[in-house]
């Protein structure tokens, strides 16, 4: 076989002109070399390359494409984005995306042209906030670099409303946002106060923002209470990541007008599932009940199984109020104390939710299972159902540890099925990562009075398999039917959830830092990858070093988005994946249903540009109130920690970087920061190979998954953090000699709870962990 030398120059020009064609057709798409491979044996491509292709053996090809993209950087037609990504080199040298500012005031923004998010320095970013759409000028970029560039405009704000504390003085007054990302003060004219005074927790509306200012100008517009309150505290975290604290009064309406009688004529219209055994799992303290189980013996010995989905589509009709405001919201958002919800709580709680004992309109993924199993056949439709029981998971996991109970044989049959569908997925390749959550008990006045670890049993597990189940089987019958159609022009644009394989570089990084502790990992195939992963996860379990390298491996991973371009999802290895089993919280999960119920009835291919917009706003509001889950348990950390100052915890080094070293608590998962300058003994440097710092005189090492004693040294409300220092450096009595250092305000209320006769760690409990390396 020829290798790339002895081809012919005319056969490699033809080849790199199928690939620019490949990415003038996909110009916001990143392409390594087998993803361009791919699409170079696809119609129309195939005509051409197939005989360039049947000259070469897999090697040779695969060093021609890869050459032949590399000589495309060079000659400016492509642009690496990522080491083995490229993508088409964009003709104007200005674009937009939203910037992302982080705490030391420089920002990123997100473009689909480039891979790496663009960098802004903190000079460079003109007067935009964190989350806005803004304009950059492009700087000229080296081969294998990071972009940069710098605002020359803001687009769009993302939000106008703030929460800060009212700071007034004299003739002026100012709206403080420390604390928050990207933060700026806002000035307030005393006229514009609106009854607000010094030291309340406000929000603010930018009104204006003069071109030379340094601040904004704004008004209060309501008023939220004392810093501190639990219901301010979590207001102001609404706001901060800009979700609307009430419905408009247009959709409360709306939702008001939709009758909790169903229509005879809706009920003739559907599958009726009430007389079959339903019931629903769900969390104790839940009121939205999405999913219901139903099962029933086939006279062939097979069980027909429902997974039954509340038909929110139904009520949530397109073009009316509640559908946009639901669009905006994308999802419900959940804090350590409520839950905002997604649609309003008529339909969230009660017309939609199955609550037991009530008719309820479903749309349903119905299967017949044998004992194996396996699914023999599927059914998707609209359906009625009434739920006999409402079990908590607390009270299906009796049922599944005693084997007594309501419904046994149905929960029991349940359980060996999903143990055997959970089984087949890890042996096709799916990897598992125990999730640590955080739960706060809180008092009548939402302070967190105890800090506890929910843990996933059985019976969380068995709701998971059936609702991965109906989601894969959703997303494989539209999958597949799109594949059939797009050979006849027409494609049935689709939602997908998908999960890209892991990043290769922080994969390889990842297996050498395994490699430390004596995990091996390889790194042959995405395969290969998914098994080592499983296997380590099993190793590592009830060691120290479990949750850094599981945490770790988390960080190597791709992130799951909304989109229309299925690739599969990788963690769950499903060749198709959807979400179809949660409309009421999540806003695709309503598109899914749409384009589910349209396709069944032989409609039109969807616009496929709508539902990637759609897609994308539903990613971003994801992630963002995942930030505001965050926030909301780091806050409830830091208060539970206020009254701890000078006492000494269990911890381990959880993330480390240039400015310091992370320590998460062992016992509560709580997690705060030592700071270099905290680190009296040495100078230490970073070493970000190695995940860790060491000094310069004495060689001392703070590595990553390293056990340490640490004495909490401050925790503070207004920045939502938590400083700690080491406990060695502090002798045989740490509170009495961090106090004689200095170490906190001895003014502070907070020194009378101390335990100063031994120091001794009074369980402190809590949790959040941050993405990092």
């Amino acid at each position: 076989m020829p290798s790339p030398k002895k081809t012919s120059v005319d056969s490699v020009k033809l080849l790199q002109q199928q690939i620019l064609e490949v990415f003038k057709i996909h110009s916001h798409k990143h392409y390594n070399y087998k993803q361009v491979l791919k699409k170079l044996e696809e119609e129309p491509f195939a005509l051409v390359t197939e005989p360039i292709f049947n000259a070469c053996d897999e090697g040779a090809l695969r060093n021609m494409i890869i050459t032949s993209l590399e000589k495309m950087v060079e000659s400016g037609d492509l642009i690496e984005t990522d080491r083995g990504k490229y993508k088409l080199f964009p003709v104007e040298q200005f674009v937009e995306g939203k910037i992302d500012i982080t705490s030391s005031g420089s920002a990123y923004v997100v473009n689909d042209q480039f891979e790496d998010d663009i960098y802004i320095a903190r000079q460079s970013t003109m007067n935009a906030m964190h989350g806005d759409k803004v304009k950059v000028s492009l700087y000229a970029q080296r081969k294998g670099k990071r972009p940069e560039g710098e605002v020359t405009e803001v687009l769009e704000r993302a939000r106008t409303e703030f929460a800060g504390i009212v700071q007034v003085s004299g003739k002026f007054a100012f709206l403080s946002c420390e604390g928050q990302r990207g933060g700026v003060d806002i000035f307030i004219p005393l006229s514009q106060l609106n009854g607000a005074v010094n030291g309340e927790k406000a929000i603010a509306s930018i009104t204006d923002w003069p071109k030379d200012a340094k601040n904004p100008v704004g008004e209060i517009i309501k008023v939220l209470g004392m810093p501190g309150d639990n219901n301010a505290e979590m207001d102001a975290i609404l706001i901060e990541f800009g979700f609307p604290l009430s419905f408009p009064p247009s959709v409360e309406d709306e939702a008001s007008a939709i009758p909790y009688k169903i229509a005879a004529k809706e009920i003739s219209a559907r599958r009726d599932f009430r007389k079959t055994i339903t019931f629903t799992i769900d969390p104790a303290d839940a009121k939205d009940f999405d999913d219901a189980l139903s099962m029933q013996k086939l006279p062939n010995g097979n069980y027909e199984i429902g997974v039954h989905i509340a038909d929110v589509s139904h009520y949530v009709v397109p073009g009316t109020e509640l559908d946009r405001e639901g669009l905006e919201r994308a999802t419900s958002i959940y804090l350590v104390d409520r839950v905002i919800p997604m649609l309003p709580e008529k339909l969230s709680n009660h017309v939609c939710s199955l609550r037991p004992g009530e008719d309820k309109l479903c749309y349903s993924a119905v299967f017949e299972m044998n004992d194996k199993a396996e699914v023999l056949n599927e059914w998707f439709g609209r359906t009625i159902i009434h739920s006999q029981k409402r079990f908590s998971y607390e009270e299906a996991q009796e049922v599944i540890e005693t084997g007594d109970g309501p419904l046994k044989n149905e929960i029991l049959t349940f359980q060996r099925l999903a143990q055997l569908l959970r089984k087949e997925r890890f042996k096709q390749g799916a990897i598992t990562f125990e999730k640590v959550e955080v739960k706060f008990q809180l008092d009548d006045k939402g302070y967190p009075v105890d800090v506890y670890i929910k843990e996933s049993k059985d019976s969380n597990k068995l709701i998971e398999e059936f609702m991965l189940l109906a989601n894969r089987k959703v997303a494989e019958f539209i999958g597949k039917n799109h594949a059939q159609r797009k050979e006849k022009g027409e494609p049935l644009p689709f939602v997908y959830r998908v999960h890209d394989t892991p990043v290769e570089d922080r994969m390889t990084t990842f297996a050498a830092f395994a490699g430390k502790f004596g995990y091996r990992i390889n790194t042959k195939s995405d395969r290969e990858i998914a098994h080592s992963l499983n296997n380590l996860m099993k190793e590592v379990k009830g060691k120290k070093e479990q949750n850094v390298l599981e945490q770790l491996a988390i960080r190597t991973m791709s992130k799951a988005i909304y989109t229309t371009d299925n690739i599969g999802h990788y963690g769950l290895s499903f060749d198709y994946y959807t979400h179809f089993t949660s409309p009421i919280r999540r806003y695709p999960d309503v598109m899914v249903h749409r384009l589910l119920d349209h396709y069944l009835k032989g409609g039109k291919p969807a616009a496929a540009d709508i539902l990637e917009k759609q897609c994308r706003h539903s990613t971003d509001m994801e992630i963002k109130a995942s930030e505001a889950e965050r926030a909301s348990i780091k806050f409830k950390q830091v208060q539970y920690l206020l009254k701890r100052e000078g006492e000494v915890f269990d911890g381990i080094i959880s993330g480390v970087t240039e400015w310091g070293i992370y320590i998460e608590l062992t016992y509560s998962k709580c997690e705060g920061m030592i700071r270099m300058r905290d680190l009296k003994d040495d100078f230490y440097e970073f070493d970000d190979k190695n995940y860790c710092i060491v000094g310069h005189k004495t060689r001392k090492k703070y590595q990553l998954g390293d056990a340490v004693k640490v004495v909490l040294k401050s925790a503070d409300l207004l920045k939502k953090q938590i400083d700690f220092v080491i406990f060695d450096e502090f002798g045989p009595n740490p509170v009495r000699a961090f106090q004689s250092k200095g170490g906190f305000d001895k003014r502070s209320p907070a020194n009378k709870d101390f335990n100063r006769s031994s120091g001794k760690n009074k369980k402190g409990k809590g949790g959040q962990r941050k993405k990092r390396r």
